[in-house]
């Protein structure tokens, strides 16, 4: 492997060029029984050996760090953080300094790769209004009133679109402006209270947000019955592909129809989850909106067009403050489906399980497994892609997609 690569790693790149200034710090590579000192500041350097003022090192076997160099490495091997997760790297030392600097040294080191072709941009030609409509609901539920972000497109078929966790409604983007899916189906993406353009509710100044299954589930019936939506189907991502599950356990009536992104009874919580136990998504100390992006940076697979993997991770660093801690709760705790009777849930309403090949949090086996209890129609591996695929990779997305809604629509 050759790490003298990184010397050129900011070449170019103004944004990167910034970071590393502020940066200033030092770290250890090993790959193996080799060791090298990168020092980051106004310039990268490369030096022999483990330095006595490296914060921390990176260990990896040489094979690992060669699959993570090649142009798409397989599954575990796409971003450090993802090494890491499922066991491939070992970060020793001060591990807080590694959480304050995840996402760039994620962007310092893919420069190991081979430069990706560079990817058309898109025509600018006439401006263009999108047919997308942005509207606030004021609505109380659970003793409290709420303002609720939405937006919506098209007409027929309601299909109610849930977010992933710390994240909004952006990721449905291309959804609801896909005029083949609108013919059908009136896209609706709400932003979770706390979430994008939705408020807090009064007094949130003196509450430690957490997500519960109640609350999520309550959030979404109150929405879909103020907007009077008349048996929608629902489609959720992570927390949202969790969230379809409870609503067809507890309100399979309701909705015509439950499409789970990357939906599992749990998630895999990972080797080493010291970035989860120190708290780095909400500290004094770290950026907790650029930790957050740094951490769910491994969940996108490596062959996303890089403005969709890109805007995806944007919207992550805009979240507010410990609101992704929050929904973590929701994910990996008060969520948990493993001891629920979910045996034959299909039958309380249809049941269609869309996956991410290169997803390391709700992966490809746990869906599986999910497919099998609840006898679900319909289960897919969507190859090549990762854990947000309506905002990672949007055009591929919707070739999964397409034949889903074609059923839904048939069986109306």
């Amino acid at each position: 492997m050759d790490f003298s690569r990184l010397v050129a790693a900011l070449d170019g790149n103004a944004a990167l060029q910034r970071r590393a200034r502020l940066a200033a710090l030092s770290f250890t590579v090993l790959s193996g029984a080799e060791a090298l000192t990168v020092r980051v500041g106004e310039h990268i350097a490369i030096g022999k050996g483990a330095a006595a003022d490296a914060a921390f090192s990176l260990a990896a076997s040489p094979a690992s760090w060669a699959e993570f160099a090649k142009p798409v490495p397989a599954v575990g091997f796409q971003s450090l953080v993802g090494m890491q997760r499922v066991g491939h790297l070992r970060v020793e030392g001060d591990v807080l300094a590694w959480g304050r600097h995840m996402l760039f040294l994620e962007q310092l080191l893919a420069t190991l790769r081979p430069l990706a072709p560079s990817q058309p941009v898109g025509a600018i030609g006439a401006p263009v209004i999108e047919s997308v409509v942005g509207r606030y609901l004021r609505l109380n539920f659970n003793g409290r009133l709420h303002r609720i972000y939405f937006e919506e497109a098209g007409q027929g078929i309601p299909l109610l679109c849930l977010h992933t966790a710390g994240a909004d409604g952006r990721q449905y983007r291309e959804l609801l402006n896909d005029p083949d899916i609108t013919a059908r189906f009136r896209v609706i993406a709400f932003d979770l209270p706390w979430h994008g353009k939705s408020s807090p509710p009064a007094g949130f100044e003196t509450e430690a947000y957490q997500l519960t299954t109640q609350i999520y589930v309550d959030t979404v019936m109150a929405v879909s019955r103020a907007l009077g939506l008349a048996r929608p189907a629902v489609m959720g991502c992570s927390i949202g592909g969790r969230a379809v599950l409870h609503l067809a356990l507890r309100h399979g009536a309701h909705f015509r129809a439950a499409i789970g992104l990357q939906s599992a009874t749990h998630a895999e919580g990972g080797a080493d989850t010291r970035l989860r136990d120190l708290g780095v998504l909400y500290r004094p100390d770290i950026h907790g909106q650029e930790a957050a992006a740094g951490s769910v940076a491994c969940l996108i697979a490596p062959t996303s067009p890089s403005a969709d993997k890109w805007e995806t991770l944007w919207h992550y660093m805009q979240g507010g403050p410990s609101v992704f801690l929050g929904d973590l709760h929701y994910y990996f705790s008060d969520g948990d489906l493993r001891n629920a009777d979910l045996a034959g849930l299909d039958g309380k309403c249809p049941l269609y399980l869309l996956t991410g090949e290169y997803d390391l949090s709700a992966t490809p086996e746990l869906t599986a497994e999910l497919a099998r209890i609840t006898g679900a129609r319909h289960f897919e591996v969507m190859k090549g892609m990762g854990h947000f695929p309506m905002s990672e990779s949007p055009a591929e997305f919707r070739r999964y997609l397409m034949p889903v809604l074609d059923r839904i629509a048939a069986d109306s």
